[in-house]
């Protein structure tokens, strides 16, 4: 299968980043690659939403769960599943990252899977990965996975840090 970009967002003190057209039935699979997403304010967690509506509301109801591997600069390292991260039947934006730190060397990168999201059948999958350095000198490494409990199809994604603006890139590819 073959990966095909669709298109990229430049983020550079932008509030979000939105994807309105381009998400429908062409590809059973699109996959956005986040590369150096960097918050303008400290302490930030990057999410994610989608739209039924073409970006007019980002508030689709879904349920999740989420584990974390970190190891920090003191060599002391985890695994855990992190409860305080997941959604059940809620209309949130979805966490997808650790608390990021503003600096020049601080900022998260990974990928969100999103699966069949023009299908009216069934809901929508998805499940991201993400490495981001901890606004507290450590490296983590994020799994998140769930589900959009739609039948209508997802047709916008949008991303953004829990408050201020942001700078990274954002591509988004469909899988076909």
């Amino acid at each position: 299968m073959a990966m095909t970009l669709i298109t990229t967002n430049t983020e550079s003190g932008d509030a979000t980043s939105s994807f309105t057209s381009g998400i429908d039935s062409t590809y059973k699979l699109y996959i956005f690659k986040c590369i150096n997403m960097n918050p303008a304010t400290d302490g930030q967690v990057f999410k994610f939403n989608g739209s039924i509506d073409g970006g007019s509301n980002y508030n689709v109801t879904k349920t999740s769960t989420c584990f974390q591997a970190h190891h920090t600069e003191a060599d002391i390292t985890s695994l855990a599943y992190d409860t305080g991260n997941d959604l059940a039947q809620s209309t949130d934006f979805q966490f997808i990252s650790t608390s990021i730190g503003s600096g020049a060397d601080e900022s998260c990168s990974g990928t969100l899977w999103l699966f069949n999201p023009s299908n009216t059948t069934y809901v929508k999958h998805f499940y991201s990965r993400f490495n981001s350095y901890h606004n507290d000198n450590a490296s983590y490494d994020s799994f998140f996975g769930g589900y959009f409990n739609t039948t209508d199809n997802i047709d916008a994604i949008q991303f953004k840090f829990a408050s201020g603006n942001m700078d990274g890139v954002i591509k988004m590819y469909g899988v076909g």
